[in-house]
């Protein structure tokens, strides 16, 4: 008799509302973080599931995916792995984990993750986000998501502002401007400025 199989493998899916995704390495996305009933998990992609991000998914959204679930028969540790995510409309939410007000910005900023935007600046776009939000203490309240491709390769790095705004060709130069620009009430005070008053249009 051959030796009996030390794991077991089943499919899997789950439905819940799309947090974000794992960024390795500045640029790749490895993993998606799902809020289900039970609570948030962090879930695995595989190739094929990272290949076919061509839907821009934002926090938030109605998500259903589905994979394999591997069960190994001695430790009974439980491996997920994602092979498809497709966006869906519940018919009836189920009730989520609430978060706390540290576990969910209230705005989100998206930056394309796909080769095409990393090749042309991307990376450096993210940091230089992340810096900026540092900077204005805006760390706990706005969150950077990855996001698959956004269907503008070649006016990359892409990044969707709170609002829906979008902007393409985008610097790390011009990001501390564009963050002034959307939380201009956080702005830095420049030396002179102190003093100055917005006056009413006439």
């Amino acid at each position: 008799m051959g030796k009996s199989k030390t794991s077991q493998v089943n499919a899997f899916s789950l439905e819940g509302r799309f947090l974000g995704y794992e960024i390795e390495d500045g640029y790749k996305i490895k993993r998606l973080q799902l809020a289900t009933a039970e609570g948030e998990c962090s879930l695995k992609l595989t190739k094929e599931a990272r290949a076919g991000l061509g839907q821009v998914l934002v926090p938030g959204d109605w998500v259903q995916v589905s994979g394999r679930k591997k069960v190994d028969r001695a430790t009974h540790l439980i491996k997920l792995k994602v092979d498809f995510i497709k966006p869906i409309i519940p018919t009836a939410a189920p009730a989520l984990v609430k978060l706390s007000s540290q576990q969910k910005p209230s705005e989100t900023i998206l930056v394309c993750q796909k080769s095409g935007c990393m090749k042309r600046g991307g990376k450096a776009v993210c940091q230089a986000l992340e810096t900026a939000l540092s900077d204005r203490g805006l760390d706990d309240q706005v969150a950077i998501k990855g996001t698959g491709c956004m269907k503008n390769c070649g006016k990359g790095p892409n990044v969707v502002m709170p609002g829906k705004a979008r902007y393409c060709k985008i610097g790390a130069e011009e990001i501390p401007d564009l963050v002034d620009k959307h939380f201009p009430a956080i702005a830095p005070v420049k030396p002179g400025e102190e003093s100055r008053k917005l006056l009413p249009v006439r």
